[in-house]
């Protein structure tokens, strides 16, 4: 039995979810969030509380179980509290600045880097060398997070480029001057 999908979701104050059909909908202060769910999951949404139930223990259905538990559970902190992720840039030149909705990246390539985040995403810069990513949808967040990183991830010789705060880099030995 899938011990993460058998949980049910409390639903906070300030929070309501609707069931139409195969379409899950969250609503909270932070937004409005849907899911489409597989038809073999079945989803009740009742008297404060959202609940999953598979329809046996086949182990795609097991796998299903949890999924789903998981994405309904995302969603609910997501209008509550919402979800961020802190990217740092290392290095001599490299910094962001925050333009209209989106930031300029200089990340030493011979032009500016301009990037413009997707709908319910929030970028800022609090000091040139971080980066916020802020939203309800845990899936946006973190793949705006994972583009902005990708312009310069980080090399493994000086450490240099965007990482994740607290991103442990493993750096190399460079060249050493032979006999």
């Amino acid at each position: 039995m899938s011990r993460i999908g058998k949980l049910p979701i409390e639903l906070p104050k300030g929070v309501e979810a609707r069931q139409a059909d195969r379409t899950i909908t969250v609503k909270g202060p932070k937004g409005e969030l849907t899911l489409d769910v597989h038809p073999d999951m079945k989803v009740l949404v009742d008297d404060g509380e959202i609940r999953v139930e598979r329809p046996s223990d086949a182990k795609s259905h097991r796998a299903l179980h949890g999924l789903t538990r998981a994405l309904l559970a995302n969603m609910v902190t997501g209008v509550t509290r919402g979800f961020s992720r802190t990217l740092e840039i290392v290095g001599v030149g490299y910094r962001a600045e925050s333009k209209g909705g989106g930031i300029t990246l200089s990340l030493g390539y011979s032009h500016p880097i301009e990037y413009t985040p997707v709908q319910g995403v929030k970028i800022e810069c609090p000091n040139p060398t971080t980066v916020v990513v802020t939203g309800a949808d845990k899936q946006r967040v973190g793949q705006t997070a994972a583009e902005i990183r990708g312009f310069r991830p980080p090399e493994p010789y000086k450490g240099k480029g965007i990482r994740y705060q607290g991103e442990q880099v493993r750096r190399k030995a460079g060249k050493t001057a032979g006999a």
